[in-house]
């Protein structure tokens, strides 16, 4: 059990900032001291202590804050084109394409659904999952059906999306708000 702790906790460290401050606080406080007893040698219980409520964060807020930070995905998706001709807007998706390749990667492990190239043949057998194979065409009749590869369709092979650790008031925040700071104190307490 330990070792697989040790594991996810580097691995966690390894992914999140936040997190390895956490573990870093937590490992430079002393040890706690015996565990107190009552007067008839049995050792004291915990008192019950209300546990803090973390802030719930959906995953899929973790995941699109995800790709905003290392991919600039928002950003593309939100900045307006009409400006820009195709050459300008295929050198910058390049980038970002690469960038939520490697998050997604990272986080699914994605891999096609089935291993045949577009267009291959391919058998649908009787009592076929609907949500592995969609039929388009000329669908007719019961199963099994034979076909061509259109789309060889995606899965993941895990999901490890990251915990969030922050503050309630920021849970729904993709992205902070970045401020380059130019100086110090607030326009009210600088001399005039």
């Amino acid at each position: 059990m330990r070792l697989g702790l040790a594991f996810r906790v580097w691995w966690r460290i390894l992914r999140d900032a936040q997190f390895a401050l956490l573990v870093d606080e937590m490992w430079r406080k002393p040890p706690k001291e015996a565990v107190p007893s009552e007067p008839d040698g049995e050792p004291a219980r915990p008192k019950p202590t209300k546990a803090k409520e973390k802030p719930a964060r959906s995953d899929a807020i973790n995941l699109l804050a995800s790709l905003q930070r290392e991919a600039r995905f928002v950003d593309m998706v939100q900045e307006p084109l009409a400006d820009y001709s195709d050459a300008q807007v295929g050198a910058a998706v390049r980038d970002v394409l690469r960038d939520c390749h490697e998050v997604l990667d990272r986080f699914f492990g994605l891999e096609p659904a089935v291993h045949q190239q577009e267009g291959s043949p391919i058998d649908v057998a009787d009592g076929y999952d609907p949500g592995r194979f969609r039929l388009v065409g000329a669908v007719e009749g019961p199963p099994p059906f034979a076909g061509r590869v259109v789309h060889h369709g995606w899965k993941a092979t895990r999901c490890e999306v990251p915990q969030w650790t922050g503050r309630a008031g920021s849970r729904w925040i993709l992205a902070p708000v970045e401020v380059e700071v130019t100086s110090s104190g607030s326009e009210s307490e600088r001399p005039q």
